[in-house]
């Protein structure tokens, strides 16, 4: 039986490069052995690449993209891959650029129906002292094109205004300014097969036990946060979720998996936050754990979106 040859692209020049270390190392130990011939390749946190990508194509099949941030998940990395042919996994250059950038994911969400909280834009070099947000705090302050909650913050008072937002500009030039909803985090993750043909896994609550939302330390941080999946919501109100996840995803364009990220208001409405094209694979991550609810062992869930990226690229047999 042939074995596939399987480069786990890891680390790059992100804020998120730990994080993909730890996504690629689960990646690459769990990758079924009797199927794939598999081989970390590291991209530094300078850019510079362990094997040059002109060379990826003779002695890799595929790339497992184990990249989080800038660099891993907007497109970037596809693109080099685009440019010396070497198919990947998850979703193509528009639709990680698009889904990474927070401001136009979420004017096309609400384009398409979806509930988007209410939002401004900063830019840096703004003046900072006469700023005027559209509406009333409590807000929340993100950069519009970082992950896993790197720079985010949630601003009560006027007077903590300007450090959450040069914080956020540690990160990006431009900062997201977010009407704080109150409510119930919800994710929910979405596999497809390189074909279109998508399906919702079971959604997730997020209940983070050391601060006051899902920040970058509940996120990888072991029982620094709470999961339970299935969440524990009524069947309509999974449903609404599940759904909203699969339009996003379709919406974006996105390939593979995907998960999207939501407040559930107490009045029922539902919000949502951003669409992950990359979700983490680390021990405390969300899709695995929603793929094992759904029936899906963590080499099953490689498999699928290994499957998918040569589904996508037309290389419909494998031969395994």
């Amino acid at each position: 039986m042939r074995k596939w040859r399987v480069a786990v692209l890891i680390g790059g020049p992100s804020a998120e490069h730990d994080v993909s270390l730890s996504t690629g190392k689960m990646i690459t130990e769990a990758l079924d052995r009797a199927k794939y011939d598999v081989k970390p390749v590291l991209i530094s946190r300078g850019g510079e690449w362990q094997v040059p990508p002109e060379d990826l194509k003779d002695m890799f099949d595929v790339a497992f993209i184990a990249m989080h941030g800038e660099y891993g998940e907007d497109g970037e990395v596809q693109g080099v891959l685009e440019r010396v042919g070497l198919p990947y996994t998850g979703s193509g250059v528009l639709p990680s650029a698009l889904a990474m950038n927070k401001v136009l994911s979420s004017r096309l969400f609400r384009a398409h129906g979806m509930n988007v909280p209410d939002f401004a834009v900063v830019n840096k070099h703004d003046d900072l002292n006469h700023l005027r947000i559209p509406f009333e705090l409590p807000v929340v302050i993100k950069p519009v094109d970082r992950g896993s909650s790197v720079g985010t913050s949630i601003v009560r008072k006027e007077t903590e205004l300007i450090a959450a937002l040069e914080n956020s500009f540690k990160f990006s030039r431009d900062a997201m300014v977010q009407r704080y909803i109150q409510g119930r985090e919800v994710t929910c993750a979405v596999l497809d097969d390189g074909k279109g043909n998508a399906e919702a896994l079971p959604v997730t609550e997020i209940i983070p036990k050391t601060s006051n939302f899902f920040d970058y330390y509940a996120k990888y941080t072991p029982k620094a946060s709470e999961e339970v999946t299935p969440a524990r919501l009524s069947e309509e109100g999974t449903h609404a979720v599940q759904d909203t996840a699969l339009k996003a995803h379709q919406v974006v364009g996105a390939s593979g998996m995907s998960r999207t990220d939501f407040i559930l208001a107490p009045d029922g409405a539902l919000y949502i936050l951003e669409l992950n094209t990359i979700p983490g694979m680390t021990p405390t991550s969300l899709l695995p754990q929603a793929a094992l609810a759904h029936g899906l062992t963590f080499p099953e869930l490689l498999d699928r979106i290994i499957s998918a990226a040569f589904v996508r690229y037309g290389i419909a047999s494998r031969g395994n």
